[in-house]
């Protein structure tokens, strides 16, 4: 799998892998962007719906395919966005993502880890007409 670290975490990631949370479409998102990881096929199309002074993510949603770490991953970090603010979304980082999933992830598996938080973080900035993007990918 690429991945070491205690087996607690790795049945967490399985467990959030076979059963995602808030796997589906949200009705009426404030706004909805996808991304892949073209090196090993991941797809992940997320939903976001903002608070009405469009500050605080109220609710996510996210669908795709790919590995365990990059579905898994999405699941973890659709749970944790839920009450955040955008700007604490866009500070997010790499090491915000791999901590969350709790184990060592290898050098080839990080874009498989992230591709949910790039997805969300651009569909933000394309909201807030900060990036002009029609897809994300974890090739730039």
């Amino acid at each position: 799998m690429g991945i070491g670290g205690s087996d607690m975490y790795r049945q967490q990631i399985l467990d959030h892998y076979k059963s995602p949370r808030n796997y589906g479409e949200l009705e009426d998102p404030t706004f909805t962007h996808v991304g892949e990881n073209p090196m090993c096929g991941d797809t992940i199309e997320m939903d976001v719906v903002l608070d009405d002074d469009e500050e605080t993510i109220e609710a996510v949603a996210f669908r795709g395919d790919g590995c365990a770490i990059s579905q898994a991953s999405a699941s973890m970090l659709s749970e944790k966005l839920q009450g955040m603010t955008v700007e604490e979304l866009q500070d997010l980082d790499r090491d915000d993502v791999t901590d969350m999933l709790g184990v060592d992830i290898s050098p080839m598996r990080v874009k498989c880890a992230v591709l949910a938080e790039k997805v969300a973080q651009d569909g933000a900035d394309i909201y807030f007409e900060e990036l002009d993007v029609d897809k994300t990918t974890t090739e730039d």
